[in-house]
């Protein structure tokens, strides 16, 4: 099947969807994880950078996972692409 104008501009949104949200995880899982040990606070009887990695990054795995979820069943009935729009037959 030969990719449409409309294919194409689904996949350019897809991939810089998806390299933003790779540049937060990057950013959320190095950056922030190694810079967070430099703070030397303690929080609840523990460091701040163990909570950070701890409960802050899974969190934004899921907050990420969520959001592109979302966004992809957004972006494909736009395009006219959504799973549940053809015929399975």
């Amino acid at each position: 099947m030969p990719w449409t104008d409309r294919h194409q501009a689904h996949w350019r949104q897809n991939l810089r969807i998806t390299a933003i949200l790779l540049v937060i995880w990057f950013v959320v899982t190095f950056a922030l994880t190694f810079y967070a040990r430099e703070l030397n606070v303690d929080f609840f009887g523990g460091p701040l950078s163990f909570w950070v990695a701890a409960l802050g990054v899974p969190l934004v795995y899921v907050i990420i996972v969520a959001y592109y979820a979302h966004h992809m069943e957004r972006l494909d009935r736009q395009h006219d692409l959504a799973e549940d729009d053809h015929d399975p037959a």
